[in-house]
């Protein structure tokens, strides 16, 4: 039996390896969104399949046909054990975001991790290169810890388009359901509650996300010989986005799903902790109404992430014909996407502005998910990573999106879905500056390795610590 004491000892004496493989991940600008250099996501793919053939894996790297063209490499790895063991799908992605703003880093170069303090900063550092390196570790260090093999049956499925919303997921489910089959999901993608705090994810908001183009004129016009009984597209686009929030803040169109409290167990969110993690300048107010962690994650938020507007260095006197916004709405638990979008589309064609001509444009769409922590496998984890944080684990919701989630959920209704935390409110995944915590790194791979342990019968609560 392995005893929690070895498997602490055995992550902190290799942590430094943890850390370099980490830093060399990061060092891949792996972009998998349009534009970027698609031979990079190839690189991190055979990085990635390499790291995993030597934690003792039999990595390969696949893709599947997408609706728009081939999909973005993934890796599929597996290595069997004892027979009648259960089955545990590992799961994460190697794809990351754009750098954003490169002056709003304090590195020159975001893909040369820097180690500052307790962490590592660099994009893909936590979202997800550490949920990648955490895999990758707990199987190499737990092998060793069980005489070289695993008490558990394992497959990796380190995916290469989540940061583009996984568009042939579905189909790379399909072609290789059997391999992928599991009676345990583990998914690092999410946030634990803070630093030193450690995490299960029971619920997450889905989305969907709509292009509006509001027309008014035939085209552009001077503005001082027509302004006054025209009014420009940019302005009409500003009074119908307007309308999509009441006075309080909260999202007013009708036929959305919203639940006014979280979870039950749900840790409470201060406003001030709130204020801080999120960086709300004094002075402005917190907007909805009602619990905030409800607001965070069982009611629907609305926001603009785009318009095509002119920019100020070409701006001349002139009337905007037309004008397109790009919304994200997160919608609640529960709420079913496509009636989520319908809902809008009403809404914006029902309050176009002094007749102005409003089309609605479908983009991403992604169901929620609800799930509960407490089955066989969640009551380990939350064991596991309350011996490795030293911490009680909580249980709380997601605001943001993992639409996958619930495509898995759906595929393998059998399994249970574990979602587990890498980030924290500092991390600033998919923002300028982008970090991981060390700390939490290496109580992460601890958790992850004695969870394996666990669900393999090779450990139990009462080994000693």
């Amino acid at each position: 039996m392995i005893t929690a004491r070895a498997v602490h000892t055995a992550v902190h004496d290799s942590f430094e390896r943890v850390v370099a493989d980490l830093t060399d991940l990061v060092a891949i600008p792996s972009v998998s969104a349009a534009g970027h250099d698609p031979a990079q996501v190839r690189r991190s793919a055979d990085h990635v399949a390499a790291l995993l053939s030597d934690a003792g894996m039999e990595a390969n790297v696949l893709s599947v046909q997408g609706p728009q063209g081939p999909g973005r490499p993934a890796v599929l790895a597996h290595r069997e054990g004892p027979s009648g063991s259960p089955r545990v799908l590992l799961y994460a992605h190697h794809d990351v975001q754009p750098v954003g703003n490169p002056d709003k880093w304090r590195q020159a170069d975001p893909f040369a991790a820097q180690r500052r303090g307790e962490r590592l900063f660099g994009r893909g550092a936590a979202d997800d290169g550490a949920g990648v390196i955490a895999h990758v570790h707990a199987l190499r260090l737990l092998a060793e810890l069980n005489n070289g093999e695993l008490p558990c049956s394992v497959t990796a499925f380190i995916e290469g388009e989540e940061e583009i919303g996984s568009p042939s997921f579905e189909n790379f489910l399909s072609t290789y359901r059997e391999q992928l089959d599991a009676d345990v999901i583990v998914v690092a993608d999410s946030s634990n509650w803070r630093v030193g705090v450690p995490a299960l994810t029971t619920s997450l908001r889905g989305v969907v996300q709509v292009d509006v183009h509001l027309a008014v004129l035939d085209h552009a016009l001077h503005s001082g010989q027509y302004g006054g009984p025209v009014i420009d597209a940019v302005t009409a686009m500003c009074r119908l986005i307007a309308t999509l929030h009441d006075e309080h803040g909260d999202v007013a169109v009708d036929g959305l799903v919203s639940r006014p409290l979280a979870a039950p167990g749900s840790p409470e969110y201060s406003e001030s902790d709130f204020r801080a993690d999120a960086g709300v300048l004094d002075g402005v107010a917190l907007v909805g109404t009602g619990d905030l962690t409800a607001r965070l994650w069982t009611k629907p938020a609305l926001a603009v992430i785009g318009m095509d507007v002119t920019s100020l260095p070409v701006a001349g006197n002139v009337l905007a014909p037309t004008c397109t916004a790009r919304l994200s709405l997160r919608i609640a638990p529960g709420q079913d996407p496509a009636a989520a979008l319908a809902a809008l589309t009403t809404h914006l064609q029902a309050h176009a502005p002094f007749g102005a001509r409003v089309t609605v444009s479908a983009g991403e769409m992604g169901p929620a998910f609800d799930g509960t922590a407490d089955t066989p496998a969640g009551r380990a984890a939350h064991w596991a990573l309350t011996e490795a944080f030293g911490t009680e684990a909580v249980s709380i919701g997601q605001g943001g999106s993992i639409p996958f989630i619930a495509t898995l959920k759906e595929t393998f209704p059998h399994a249970q879905v574990l979602v587990t935390g890498i980030e924290d409110p500092d991390t600033r995944a998919h923002s300028e500056d982008e970090s991981m915590h060390l700390g939490d790194l290496e109580r992460i791979v601890v958790a992850e390795t004695l969870l394996l342990a666990r669900l393999g019968g090779v450990i139990s609560p009462e080994t000693d610590s």
